[in-house]
């Protein structure tokens, strides 16, 4: 307890945040500025949120592929060295001279940007379990702040430089933070690791079934977060419509109200070091489900419309922090791979609802998506109360 506690000081919980923010941020970029993209490309708009389901989709994969390395491999040098390719991945989009090259860049990126997923059971780890909500609470409020802002800066420098600057500028920010991780990182905590890589994916499907507390927590995590991305991936056609008759300015702008879950996640770490993680969710489950009713009937004012983003942030942040929380107190040897069933799980959930979000917004509009939200949601709830029974 005593290396983990000298290891994990503020600064560095705040530095690992940091990484978090900015390294999951670069999936997120092309989300404000998708009309720009389409007509760069002259493709549709339904091709843009192709680009959100294939960024999902990698980093699905690299959940599933990548991150289960961290129970094999030194998670210092395995964080440090998918940061620095990272980088690259960003830079392929900024060069892609075709749609088709930059979609698999987009598919690269998502697959590279998997380094919170490796930081979050290090850092699990290292603060121990009567720390480990706070800490959690933390990280995970650095990965909210970069999925927000991503779409703010991304928005703001779309409508000053051409819309291929923010994946010059990204990369940039990603090497300076792996030079800081490489200066300031600690060992790993020492520690006797038999398992082979190999062994280390057979066994995932075991964990699946012995422990239903990671089942639920993957299913809760993909309506969830499904929700969460049903709403930013069309959120851009929306307010460009001419309900609003707004821009990719205005669309960062609107992030920056969803910063209300990033402040809230301490809060829920705290809360989920001493309450029930599960009613937590729950609670989460109920401001996601409120905030597609308010988006249903009164997204075309201007309040109605920010409220319900605090909502569904706050909302999908108590889901997070509580869901995370409860899987890596399943166990520290098997933080990484439980960590990847969820997470795998979590984004493939909101890839799906990237997916589904752009294609009801081409068929059926405004009404279409916000109906498909509240299915997710009252699937979430069919299963937090009816097929899974009270865990904790």
């Amino acid at each position: 307890m005593e290396n983990r506690s000298n290891g994990l000081t503020k600064q560095f919980v705040f530095l690992l945040a940091i990484t978090c923010g900015v390294v999951v941020a670069n999936m997120y970029y092309v989300q404000p500025i998708g009309t720009q993209v389409a007509e760069s490309f002259q493709v549709s708009t339904s091709a843009i949120g192709s680009v959100t389901m294939l960024t999902q989709l990698g980093y699905a994969l690299g959940l599933l592929l990548i991150v289960p390395l961290g129970d094999v491999l030194n998670k210092r040098r395995l964080i440090i060295t998918m940061a620095g390719l990272s980088s690259l991945s960003l830079l392929a989009a900024f060069f892609a001279p075709s749609f088709q090259l930059f979609v698999f860049s987009a598919f690269l990126i998502g697959l590279l940007s998997v380094v919170p997923q490796i930081i979050i059971p290090y850092g699990a780890v290292l603060a121990g379990p009567e720390k480990r909500g706070q800490v959690m609470g933390k990280l995970l409020s650095g990965l909210l702040v970069g999925i927000l802002l991503s779409r703010t800066v991304s928005g703001i420098v779309a409508s000053i430089l051409p819309w291929r600057s923010i994946y010059l500028i990204a990369p940039l920010a990603i090497i300076l933070l792996t030079i800081l991780l490489s200066v300031k990182m600690p060992k790993d905590p020492t520690k006797n690791i038999t398992l082979s890589y190999r062994a280390s994916l057979k066994s995932i499907p075991t964990l699946i079934k012995k422990q239903i507390v990671l089942r639920e927590a993957a299913v809760s995590g993909f309506f969830m977060f499904g929700t969460f991305s049903i709403f930013w991936s069309t959120l851009i056609f929306y307010i460009s419509s001419p309900v609003y008759n707004w821009g990719t300015f205005e669309a960062g702008i609107l992030a920056i109200f969803g910063l209300a879950g990033a402040l809230a996640a301490p809060i829920v770490g705290k809360l989920s070091d001493q309450y029930a993680q599960r009613t937590i969710v729950w609670m989460g489950i109920i401001m996601q489900t409120s905030s597609f009713i308010i988006l249903h009937f009164f997204a075309s004012h201007v309040f109605p419309l920010i409220v319900s983003i605090i909502l569904l942030d706050v909302g999908n942040q108590f889901g997070q922090v509580a869901n995370q929380t409860r899987v890596q107190n399943l166990g520290e040897q098997v933080s990484n791979r439980n960590n990847t069933v969820f997470m795998f799980s979590y984004f493939i959930g909101g890839s799906f609802g990237s997916f589904l979000g752009t294609t009801m917004w081409d068929t059926a509009g405004w009404t279409g998506v916000t109906l498909t939200a509240l299915l997710f949601q009252a699937l979430a709830m069919i299963f937090h109360f009816l097929v899974f029974r009270k865990q904790d």
